[in-house]
């Protein structure tokens, strides 16, 4: 009899609108990718019904304080980061009532959340959302150390991944990375998606050249893994380099490096720093063709945002980078690294203005069709019910 209550009680509670804690160290800041996913992902979850906490620095109801852990704090803002404090109080008055929380980074923050969410008898997810090859990328010569990569999955995992049953990853690649280094939990391949804000451009007339100046977009950190010096040599070797004008939207340690070297090497003047996210999709409509340069991604939002947004994208095929699924056709890949074949595919987009249309149609269609982040949100509430009951499972089975 107790049994069968205990199964309608499950059954009952699969459709019921869901309580959750998202856990991100720096939550308020819209210049970092994965502080703009959760809030995306907050605000879906809301107009799907559910309800949402916010925990962590600059979250509206559940603030946390900014943890200063010396050099690395620096390293990290950089990267429109920042730590954390972990606070048992604040853990707690969040999670009070909640059906279950989700874990963004294995950083002391995250990891102490998930202690106390575990004492309150809380189940657990995590994301994985930082590729430790970004990470060694910023980490100067440690990155030549042999061996850090390995370690740094190892760490991740000994800090939070091993006691996650539940994993949701962006891309298969970041899953098949993960199994790779040893990491058990069951793995949800599901994309960040992209915000309904960006939507398509007016069509192109096929028949028209293309237009000058020819506006080339990237968007990203400014930083070593991203990999945008390639496209500034790409566009100073292109045989149409006068007609392009260079938009880099991002920000990070090399921002005045990539601006010297663009100010040496382009005929036309760049426009490289920070551009608020409400102001993305306007931009990224104002312009011709995307380029994805990046070396290690575990995603890259910005290329499904620009492929909304009726842009073709060319990307760099790398074997750290999941960007590369997205593309098309073969006029839409380079190989990482080589500004040759980077400027020969931007040269050829420019001399076939029809391609150029017909295949900006096609791509905000594609995207539209599987990556909005309103399907990626009703997978991830199906991977947290999926949570809640094996949870409810093992509390049954150790009675």
């Amino acid at each position: 009899m107790r049994e069968r209550e205990i199964r309608e009680e499950r059954e009952e509670s699969i459709d019921r609108p869901l309580t959750i804690a998202l856990v991100v160290d720096t939550v308020g800041n819209q210049g970092n990718g994965t502080s703009n996913s959760a809030l995306q992902w907050a605000a879906e979850l809301r107009r799907q019904g559910h309800h949402v906490r916010l925990v962590g620095i600059g979250a509206p109801e559940y603030p946390a304080r900014v943890n200063k852990v010396p050099l690395v704090s620096w390293v990290a803002a950089k990267q429109q980061m920042q730590f954390a404090q972990p606070s048992d109080t604040l853990f707690r008055t969040a999670f009070q009532g909640v059906d279950v929380v989700h874990i963004y980074m294995p950083f002391k923050f995250g990891r102490r959340a998930a202690k106390v969410a575990r004492q309150m008898g809380i189940p657990v997810t995590a994301g994985f959302h930082l590729q430790p090859e970004n990470v060694l990328y910023s980490a100067g010569p440690l990155r030549y150390i042999p061996g850090m990569e390995k370690f740094l999955y190892w760490l991740f995992r000994q800090w939070l991944y091993k006691r996650i049953d539940h994993i949701h990853t962006p891309t298969e690649m970041t899953a098949s990375l993960l199994r790779e280094h040893g990491y058990k939990g069951v793995m949800h391949v599901i994309s960040n998606g992209y915000s309904p804000r960006f939507v398509a451009r007016e069509p192109i007339d096929p028949s028209e050249p293309a237009h000058v100046p020819f506006r080339v977009v990237a968007s990203g950190r400014l930083a070593h893994e991203k990999d945008q010096i390639t496209l500034i040599k790409a566009i100073s070797m292109s045989r149409h380099a006068s007609d392009i004008q260079l938009i880099i939207a991002g920000t990070g340690p090399l921002k005045h490096y990539l601006t010297f070297r663009a100010n040496r090497r382009l005929k036309r003047k760049a426009d490289i720093g920070f551009h608020r996210n409400a102001d993305m999709p306007a931009l990224l409509r104002s312009c011709d063709l995307f380029v994805h340069c990046s070396i290690a991604d575990i995603e890259s939002v910005s290329v499904i945002e620009a492929m909304a947004s009726g842009l073709v994208p060319v990307i760099a095929a790398s074997e750290l980078s999941a960007a590369s699924q997205f593309a098309l056709l073969d006029e839409s890949l380079f190989p990482v690294r080589d500004a040759a074949m980077l400027a020969r595919r931007i040269d050829w987009w420019i001399d076939h203005p029809d391609e150029l249309a017909r295949w900006g149609d096609r791509y905000a269609v594609h995207t539209r069709e599987h990556y909005s982040v309103e399907a990626s949100v009703h997978k991830f509430v199906d991977m947290e019910r999926e949570a809640i009951a094996t949870a409810g499972a093992s509390a049954t089975a150790a009675r």
